[in-house]
């Protein structure tokens, strides 16, 4: 067993959850993060975080830390830690390749006493039956024998910057029960909010997946009642503030379901039932109905355009924001686009501006560009997408001056007053 006070991590993956995480043991440890794009290293050994996670001078104060592209840099550590992204295909299956390409990478470096612990979110099982034979293979070590494993799933909320890796209580788990006591020490030299140590990795894995299940399907519910209260003319706010009364009124909000999580981790544990042989249900109809939402705020748009004798065909229609949560630049699998895609099957002209956004990630993710400021005023409809706070800011009567002398205003986030806005999710 490796002694904590000679401990030599490798974060693989610096994203989102990997940063914070190799800054954080980068204070007091020796870490190297790891990275496959090469323009990521350049810009953190730079002091610079596009992803807007970790400010310029938490990055100055990781003493320890260092960066870079080749694995080789990698093999005086003995504590690998594996924040790869999981995302899903276009058939909506589990995409395992960058798992399986770190542990490739981790197996050809492994030596007699590494621990190699996953954080990437994935279905109960996955990193006993996918991971750890990769590892033996590349390795020629004989796992819980000359190596061994962990897994603690990441809890990173991209953009909120109350809820930090380290004040965020941690689930820990070992393929060993001494393993999963080292773990768990070494999370609790940066954890100050504590851990919990799972009984076993796949505890640990089930509970991450079913975090974000179990938001997808209470979101899904209550866009299922948006739907119902718009066709009877009820403003489903105005009914959520008056349930949320009621003490144990759980306060979700309609909405489009993007990110890197929410949208994506069920199909990991549906994937899983479905390969034991059983259909799930409730999770697939919450998915189903989640991922139909764009289409639904389209049809909502255009119906209220005609009705205002708007011409649809040639309109042009303003989206004000493109990443898929508020005050946060990341646009993986946001749901935005599934407007920009529906609108333009009616040939409309569609715009999207958000400052937070890089254009160049937009364009080569989505192939659109943003517009930049100053924005015209020309528009037939606008659709408060994302509630970014500077769009709270400008104010209801400037973002009104966009639109020309009869437009459509859809408030998708609740940002506004209803009565001051044409339509609401």
């Amino acid at each position: 067993m490796i002694d904590i006070n000679n401990i030599k991590i490798a974060v693989i993956g610096l994203g989102y959850v990997g940063l914070p995480l190799a800054v954080e043991f980068g204070k007091t440890n020796s870490v190297v993060g790891f990275d496959v794009n090469t323009d990521r290293i350049s810009d953190l050994t730079s002091g610079i975080d596009h992803t807007l996670e970790v400010s310029n001078e938490e990055l100055s104060q990781s003493s320890y830390l260092s960066y870079s592209s080749d694995i080789q840099a990698l093999k005086d550590c003995n504590f690998f830690i594996v924040t790869v992204p999981t995302p899903i295909d276009e058939y909506k299956q589990p995409d395992l390749t960058p798992l399986i390409k770190a542990s490739t990478a981790i197996g050809s470096l492994l030596k007699k006493g590494d621990i190699v612990v996953y954080e990437s979110t994935v279905y109960p099982g996955a990193t006993e039956e996918v991971c750890i034979p990769v590892l033996e293979k590349i390795s020629g070590l004989v796992f819980n024998e000359d190596f061994y494993a962990g897994y603690s799933p990441e809890r990173i909320n991209p953009g909120d910057k109350e809820h930090r890796v380290t004040n965020i209580l941690k689930v820990t788990a070992g393929s060993t029960p001494e393993v999963a006591d080292f773990v768990d020490e070494v999370y609790n030299l940066i954890i100050t909010a504590g851990t919990h140590k799972a009984p076993s990795i796949k505890v640990a894995e089930a509970a991450k997946v079913i975090e974000n299940t179990q938001r997808d399907v209470n979101i899904a519910l209550i866009n299922e009642l948006a739907v119902i209260f718009n066709k009877m003319n009820i403003d489903t706010e105005a009914v959520l503030e008056a349930a949320g009364t009621k003490w144990n009124f759980l306060p979700f909000r309609p909405g489009l379901v993007g990110g890197h999580c929410i949208g994506v981790d069920p199909y990991y544990l549906t994937h899983k039932a479905q390969a034991i042989g059983y259909n799930p249900e409730i999770i697939l109809a919450g998915r189903r109905l989640n991922d139909g939402m764009g289409a639904y705020v389209t049809t909502q748009l255009i119906k209220t355009m005609i009705k205002k004798r708007i011409q649809v065909e040639g309109a042009k229609v303003l989206i004000l924001g493109l990443s898929f949560k508020e005050n946060c630049p990341d646009v993986r699998n946001t749901k935005i686009i599934d407007i920009v895609h529906e609108l333009q099957e009616y040939n409309i002209e569609v715009d999207i501006y958000d400052p937070w956004v890089d254009k160049l990630e937009a364009e080569r993710e989505y192939n659109v560009i943003p517009i930049t400021e100053p924005l015209p005023n020309h528009y037939d409809g606008i659709v408060l997408a994302v509630a970014h706070q500077e769009f709270i800011k400008m104010g209801i009567d400037n973002i009104r001056r966009l639109g020309k002398d009869d437009h459509v205003l859809y408030d998708l986030k609740y940002m506004f007053a209803k009565d001051k806005t044409d339509i609401r999710l």
